[in-house]
Order: C-alpha cells, then structure tokens, then sequence
C-alpha cells in the first residue's frame, strides 16, 4: 500500500495559497494545505524570516508580499528562485 506523500513542502503549499491569495486569512491556508493554523503561523514566520514572504499590516489584518528573486534553499535546487516556482504553480488571477 503506497503512502501519501508529495513533492513540495509544507512551506511551499503555503507560499503558493498566499501567492494565489495574498490576503487570505491564515485559517483558510491551513485547510487548503492540511495542517493546523498554528503550523500555518509557524511557517508563514518562517518564511517572513529568511525574507521569501513580507507581512504587511492593513488595518488589523495582514496581507502578504512574495519575494519571487529569493534562491530555493536545498543546495540541489539553489541555482532556482521562489520564483520560478511560482511561474509554475503560483496564482491563477492575480496574487504575486
């Protein structure tokens, strides 16, 4: 019986939703992903972390700015970028 599993990372599924939809509320990313909120926090500070996402207040929400020039981090993939991912798999009608 074969296990589930994919080929992007939690943290990619994230960067992707919030590429799709830059003002999505992170409740909202963690049922599309299938992780909890708290792991969608988590991530998203992550990712604001090493500078591949931007948290921009409006109001009392967030909204979110993708760093599309960021390289991907594992040595095999780091002469790639964020963005080149994105081109692939990233919003549909708008986003970053």
């Amino acid at each position: 019986m074969a296990k589930d599993w994919t080929f992007l990372t939690n943290h990619a599924h994230v960067l992707i939703c919030l590429a799709r939809d830059p003002n999505a509320l992170l409740r909202k990313v963690a049922l599309e992903v299938g992780i909890t909120e708290g792991a969608t926090q988590r991530i998203v500070a992550d990712l604001v972390n090493e500078g591949y996402l931007q948290r921009i207040k409006v109001g009392r929400r967030n909204t979110y700015r993708l760093n599309g020039d960021r390289p991907l981090r594992h040595p095999i993939e780091r002469d790639h970028t964020v963005g080149e991912i994105l081109d692939i798999l990233g919003p549909q009608d708008g986003g970053a």
